[in-house]
Formats: C-alpha cells, sequence, structure tokens
C-alpha cells in the first residue's frame, strides 16, 4: 500500500497540487476496492500511460475511472483496459484516450459483464480505423447511446454510420454526434424493448422469492441469428435485451427464461452421458427433459406453468421449413398441458404416457433418455427427422441449448492418442543385438523424426587400443529426451504488456550420479545434521491439543465446571467457559525449492576450495533432510537457459517422491551451465506447485546472481519480469522466497521480491547451515 502510493505519488509529479489532493482519495478507494495483483496492475496503467508523454489529463482520467470499473466488472478487465489505450494510442489523440476511460464506468455499469465491456473496448478499437472522426462525439454522447442500445445495438449503429458516410467527414461528424436525422432514425430502430441491465435485480430478487437461494445472471451479446439463452459453470446466459413476444411483455419474457434455467439447476441431479447418441437424439431427449424439469417446478410453483404456457401455445405462422417442427412445438404444449392435444396419435399417446408416470419420475433424468428416444423413433420410422439446424429452430422462446444437460467424455490423448497417428508418422523403438547393431545399422546420427529406433540390449563397449572400455553405444548414439514444450507469456516493461508465449521451458531428464556422495555430504555435516533434528522436533506438529476455557466447546472440562460450581455456592458470577475441544494441529504447506544452475555456479566460491554449485547441492540436501524429517510435501527443481526457446528445466525430486537414493543421484548429478531465464522458470514451478492440494505453497529460489540470458541485452528487462512472475504467483496464493548468493544483490534483489521476501548470503561457504534455518523461520 505504502509503495503503491509512492508510485501513485511519482506519476503525477509533475501535476498541479490541488489535482493531486483532489485525486488522492480515489487512491484509497481504488486501495479498498482491489486486491494487491489488482492494485498493482492499476498502478502499472498509470506509470505506462505516464511514459506515453500524451500529458497528465490521461492519467486522470485513468486513476480516477477505473475504480469504478472495477466496482461493476472485477479486476480482471484492468489489464483490457490498458491494453485497448495502448491500441489507441497510435491511432487517435490522447484526448480521446481520455474519453474512452471516461465513458468506462457507463459502459460497465449498462453493460454489466466483463465479456461485454471488452467487446465495447472491441468496438472502439475498430472505430478508431473505420471512422476516426466519429470517435470524439460519439464518447460525448455515450450515456444516451447506452441508455437506449445494447452493445450490439450500439455496433450496428455505429457500423451504419461508417459505412454510410465513409467519404462525407462533415455528415459523419453530425451522425455520431446525434445531430442527423438518420442517426435518431437508426438509434430508434435498433432500440430493443427491455433491457437485461434494467431487468437484472427484478430477476434476482425474482428466483430468490421462488427457491430461496440466490442465482448467478449474465447478460450475453444476442446479436446472431439463432442465439438461445445458456447455462455454463452454473451461471445463467441471459439475451442483454428482448422484445415483447405475442403479448408477452419484455419482463415476463425474462422471468420465463430465468425460471426455466434455474428449473434446470434445481431440480437435475446429474448429467444425462452423451455416449453413442446422435446429435438429433440428444435434441428429442432434451425436448422432454425441459418438461421434466418444468413439471417439478410447476408442482411448487403453479404461476409457473401458465407463465410458460403462454409462451408455447402462442399463435405461429403455419409455414415452416419442415413439418416436423410444427410437430414438437405442438407436442411441446402437450407436455406442459395434457389437454393440448397435437391431432397425432402416436404424439398424444407419449404425452398421456408422460403424464401418467411423470409423479413417480419426477426426480429422474433417465425417463427422459427413454422417453426422448421414443419420441425420436416415431419421427424415424417414417424418415421425418430433419437436420441439427432445422431442429434447432424451433420455435420455443424461453428454453436454453441445454448444454448443461449432457455429460460428454473427454478424450486423453495421453493414453489413446498415438491410436490416431498416422503408421507413417508413428516411432517404433526395437532392441537387438550386438551383432544385429553391429551389422544392420546405416547410420548413428538419425534425427528424432526416424521411424525405428535401434537400442543395443547389452551395454556394449568398445575398446580403444590400449585395451580400455570406452563409453557405450547406447551412450554414445542415444539423445537425451526432453519433454513436450510449455510456453509462457514475458513482461516487457516498456510496453506495459504481455508478449504471449514468448517463452518455450523443455524439461530434461537429470543426469544420474553417486547417492553415496550425498550420504557423504550428510556425515561431513554432522553439527548441522543435529541442528536440523532439533528444527525437525520444533516443527514437527503437535498433534491432538486440548483448548481449554471455551464456552462452545466439544465436551466438558471438570475443573472448569468444579469452579464455576464453587462460584454459584459462593454467590458470584461464574465463568461461563467451561468446556473445551480436541484440535488437530497439522502443517498445510507444499515447498518447491528451485535452484539456479547457470554456469556462474561453476566458479570457485570466496574462502573456500569448493564451488557455487558444490555448496548449492550441499545446502539443498540438507534442507531435503530437515523437510523430509517433518514430512512436508516438498520438490527441488533447477533450471538453466539458453535464450526465451529454450529454458532447461530439471526435476530432482518431485513431490510424489521420497528422498531416496533416486533422488540423491539426481542430486549429486546436476551440473551448471548456460543462463538464468527466472520468470519462465518460476512460472513452470508455480504451475507445479499449484495443483498441490495444500493451503500454503511456497518457492523457495536459490540463485547466485540476476536475471540475464544470451538473447536480452536490456539488463532491467528480465528483472521486471522476473517481478511480475513474482506478483502473478502472490496472487495465485503462491509465496517465493529469495536466497541470494550474491554480495551485489542489493541493487536489484529487493525491487524483484519485495521487502522482506528475500536474503543476501553475505559468506558462501555458510549457506548450507542457513538454508535450513532459514526454511524453519519461514514455515513456522
Amino acid at each position: 500500500m505504502t509503495i503503491a502510493l509512492e508510485e501513485y505519488r511519482d506519476c503525477l509529479a509533475e501535476a498541479p497540487p490541488d489535482l493531486i489532493e483532489t485525486l488522492e482519495p480515489i487512491f484509497h478507494d481504488a486501495a479498498r476496492l482491489m486486491s494487491p495483483a489488482g492494485l498493482a496492475d492499476y498502478m502499472e496503467g498509470a506509470r505506462g500511460l505516464n511514459n506515453l508523454g500524451r500529458g497528465h489529463d490521461l492519467v486522470f482520467a485513468w486513476l480516477e475511472n477505473m475504480p469504478a470499473v472495477v466496482k461493476e466488472c472485477g479486476e480482471d478487465v484492468i489489464r483490457d483496459c490498458l491494453t485497448a489505450a495502448m491500441k489507441l494510442s497510435s491511432m487517435t489523440s490522447g484526448e480521446v484516450i481520455a474519453l474512452l476511460f471516461s465513458s468506462l464506468p457507463t459502459a460497465a455499469q449498462r453493460l454489466g459483464d466483463p465479456e461485454l465491456l471488452r467487446g465495447y473496448l472491441a468496438l472502439i478499437h475498430s472505430l478508431s480505423a473505420k471512422a476516426s472522426r466519429g470517435l470524439r462525439p460519439m464518447l460525448y454522447n455515450i450515456d444516451e447511446l447506452l441508455s437506449k442500445l445494447t452493445l450490439s445495438g450500439l455496433r450496428r449503429w455505429s457500423t451504419f454510420g461508417a459505412e454510410a458516410y465513409r467519404r462525407d467527414l462533415p455528415n459523419l461528424t453530425r451522425y455520431f454526434a446525434l445531430e442527423s436525422a438518420d442517426s435518431r432514425k437508426v438509434l430508434q430502430q435498433e432500440r430493443r424493448g427491455t433491457l437485461f441491465i434494467d431487468t437484472h435485480r427484478k430477476l434476482n430478487f425474482y428466483l430468490r422469492a421462488l427457491w430461496g437461494r440466490d442465482f448467478f445472471l449474465r447478460p450475453t451479446a444476442a446479436d446472431h441469428e439463432g442465439f438461445r439463452p445458456y447455462i455454463e459453470h452454473q451461471v445463467l446466459h441471459l439475451p442483454d435485451a428482448l422484445d415483447d413476444l405475442a403479448g408477452v411483455s419484455g419482463v415476463d419474457l425474462y422471468r420465463a427464461i430465468a425460471a426455466h434455467q434455474a428449473a434446470h439447476i434445481q431440480y437435475s441431479t446429474g448429467a444425462i452421458s452423451a455416449e453413442q447418441l446422435t446429435p438429433a437424439q440428444m435434441f428429442f431427449i432434451g425436448l422432454v427433459e425441459d418438461a421434466r424439469v418444468e413439471w417439478a417446478a410447476a408442482q411448487d410453483f403453479p404461476g409457473l406453468s401458465t407463465l410458460w404456457g403462454r409462451l408455447l401455445q402462442r399463435e405461429r405462422p403455419q409455414y415452416v421449413e419442415h413439418e416436423t417442427i410444427l410437430w414438437l412445438e405442438r407436442f411441446a404444449a402437450l407436455l406442459n398441458d395434457p389437454a393440448a392435444q397435437t391431432g397425432h396419435t402416436a404424439l398424444d399417446a407419449l404425452g398421456a404416457k408422460f403424464h401418467a408416470e411423470i409423479a413417480q419420475n419426477a426426480s429422474d433424468n433417465r425417463s427422459s433418455w427413454i422417453l426422448g428416444l421414443e419420441l425420436y423413433h416415431v419421427f424415424a420410422a417414417s424418415r421425418d427427422v430433419p437436420s441439427l439446424r432445422v431442429l434447432n429452430s424451433i420455435r420455443i422462446p424461453y428454453r436454453d441449448d441445454n448444454r448443461m444437460v449432457w455429460a460428454f467424455e473427454e478424450f486423453d490423448w495421453e493414453a489413446h492418442g498415438t491410436e490416431y497417428i498416422s503408421a507413417s508418422q508413428r516411432q517404433l523403438r526395437k532392441y537387438v543385438s550386438v551383432l544385429e547393431m553391429a551389422h544392420e545399422v546405416d547410420t548413428e546420427l538419425a534425427g528424432d523424426d526416424a521411424q525405428e529406433i535401434w537400442v543395443c540390449k547389452d551395454e556394449f563397449r568398445p575398446y580403444e587400443d590400449a585395451g580400455e572400455a570406452t563409453t557405450s553405444f547406447n551412450e554414445m548414439w542415444g539423445k537425451e529426451p526432453i519433454s513436450a514444450p510449455f510456453h509462457y507469456h514475458e513482461w516487457d516493461y516498456r510496453v506495459q504488456l504481455h508478449r504471449p508465449d514468448w517463452t518455450t521451458v523443455f524439461e530434461r531428464r537429470a543426469t544420474r550420479g553417486d547417492p553415496a556422495r550425498i550420504d557423504e555430504i550428510l556425515a561431513n555435516h554432522r553439527p548441522v545434521v543435529h541442528r536440523i533434528r532439533q528444527i525437525v522436533d520444533m516443527l514437527t506438529p503437535a498433534g491432538v491439543a486440548r483448548l481449554r476455557g471455551m464456552e462452545d466447546g466439544d465436551e466438558i472440562d471438570l475443573n472448569a465446571a468444579v469452579d464455576a460450581m464453587i462460584a454459584i455456592r459462593m454467590g458470584t458470577q461464574p465463568d461461563p467457559r467451561i468446556t473445551m475441544r480436541n484440535v488437530l494441529h497439522s502443517r498445510d504447506l507444499a515447498v518447491t525449492v528451485l535452484l539456479d544452475l547457470s554456469e556462474s555456479t561453476n566458479d570457485p566460491a570466496p574462502d573456500s576450495d569448493k564451488t557455487v554449485l558444490d555448496l548449492t547441492r550441499e545446502a539443498a540436501t540438507l534442507v531435503a533432510t530437515a523437510i523430509s524429517g517433518i514430512g512436508d510435501p516438498f520438490a527441488i527443481h533447477g533450471f538453466a537457459s539458453d535464450g526465451r526457446h529454450d529454458v532447461q528445466y530439471y526435476r530432482f525430486k518431485n513431490f510424489d517422491q521420497h528422498f531416496d537414493d533416486e533422488a540423491k543421484a539426481r542430486l549429486d548429478g546436476m551440473r551448471g551451465g548456460l543462463s538464468t531465464r527466472m520468470g519462465a522458470a518460476l512460472r513452470h514451478a508455480g504451475q507445479e506447485l499449484l495443483k498441490q492440494p495444500e493451503r500454503r505453497k511456497l518457492i523457495l529460489l536459490l540463485t547466485d546472481g540476476e536475471p540475464a540470458d544470451i538473447d536480452e541485452r536490456d539488463p532491467q528487462h528480465l528483472r521486471h519480469d522476473t517481478r511480475k512472475a513474482v506478483e502473478e504467483l502472490a496472487s495465485k496464493g503462491v509465496a517465493t522466497y529469495c536466497l541470494s548468493l550474491d554480495p551485489e544483490a542489493d541493487s536489484y534483489v529487493k525491487r524483484i521480491f519485495g521487502e522482506n521476501n528475500y536474503t543476501i548470503v553475505d559468506h558462501i561457504v555458510r549457506l548450507p547451515e542457513q538454508l535450513p534455518n532459514l526454511f524453519a523461520s519461514l514455515t513456522h
């Protein structure tokens, strides 16, 4: 908060003092509304806009208006708004961008959804290219426009003006300023009857009054033909505007849609498997499933049946593309009202069966599956099943697209993907004898795209002239396997934007060494190991602890109860805290120890005959011993980089592995080399750590220098990216602590990791004994 306030004042250093005093309360409101990550994005945006050199009014507009936008649409839109402004900076003036920021609170309030606000920003960007002269007058009138139009209507209104007056600039300006007759006429034409934003609160109260619970409602741009409401992740997505229909007002139509979607959530216990069903069969089953949930809702609230019946039985034009649609519309009305016959013998019989069995099948969607297939076969028998496009044109305006009804089995590419790779692209590994290898191999330098790889079953070692065995053929010819690429973005502080998929991380198999050397390290550091045992005893969970002196505990504390009775007998006020509770003390922490394995770790440590890598290995061994004794899940990983396209990542010990001889062998085999692209390695380590179920998550980074790489000449670039990676992880609940071995780290480490999130080791030779103590202090 203090750092952000200092940055805030730096952005306004050259502004008039009275304006700073006016805007400072707005900053405090922003700090109250936003999380630390959101506040950091807010200040990053102010700094980036200040660096554009377009004047302080632009920065003032950003600082003044973004808190109101965040209040309406959440802080995830901060970066989208900044990105839109940066794009506009090369196409229009700073004054227009300031007007855009001034319009965002109104847009956020009227649109009411982050996705629609992003659509609004995209519309502004499109207009800046098509009709830049009209952008300024349109933003001056945005309050009136958004009070009458949806985002889709605003898009059509603005597109008409941009196309009609492309070469008539004076009339283009008058059109977007709402001064021409054409502008008012198109505005009236695009104006819709009932806007979602005006009905949102009413719908919330309506659904809460029916079912006594809250439902999440969001508007969606219904600007394409065939749009249908839908449910996704338990959120009801409704059209952003509706017109009156067949005597039913837009408000009642909203109620019918929302009540139908809520009935799906309220009366469905599970999804229906879509396995081995055609899309047409799924449509027929969905039609019956809609009727089932509506019947269940109507039993609790009979008025809903009347509301839906008005829309099901409304008069329709007789012409349809396929006659089956007419029969299905009548059948849907029959399922709602038993008295509404269709005139089709088979359909009337199915309707009677539905009403006869629905009372006992009201909570079982398998009945919808059975009856839906029977309905399908009624039309399939006479070959009257139309295409899915025709089926989806059924005229029942309040029903959703039923995506919530179905469960689809996800395809496991890792388990079965090779079955779908063509034979010419598969790679065969064949184990052969020494003679076959010697006589049949054409070239030992085949690439990774070879169709057949031969591997010698025996570790055959050719002999030199001196008679000494050399490296085996498998070791000479084999290529080290690497993982599939992991792509991560990278922060560019110069433009205040992320470079998408800029870095590539490859996981490589760690080289095996001798686990006996790790045991030798433990033997040589016996005093430190003894201190580690004390740390383990201090940090090991105490198990069940008894909390006394509670008012609402689980059992009576006899001593406290006796004292209370004595107080009552003596005529004094007794202590009501006479119960106790048994509480399980346990640690809830997952740790990743991330080691910098750059080339500089091969340098000798000051005042020591060991290299920095040797001391790093010793420290990792001792801290692994400490964490293993405590019982916390932990991983030991390492990284180095050879440019942004090859960030190499090594796993010496994973969370699900014990610190056994296998892990010790990999730890002994680690080598130093290449550079230090720290941000990408932190993001990759964080992705793995976030998969762990523990509540607290910590990355303990051990490095001997600042972020650097061979393809980046600006020393500030990777520093800013690493800082951004640390902030991103912190926003997801992952803490990062840096243990730096660089005596010159004071100039940069604080700005990267924060005030209290780093330690600089002045005497590197003491690293092995300091790291376990540091871990204890961080996790106590």
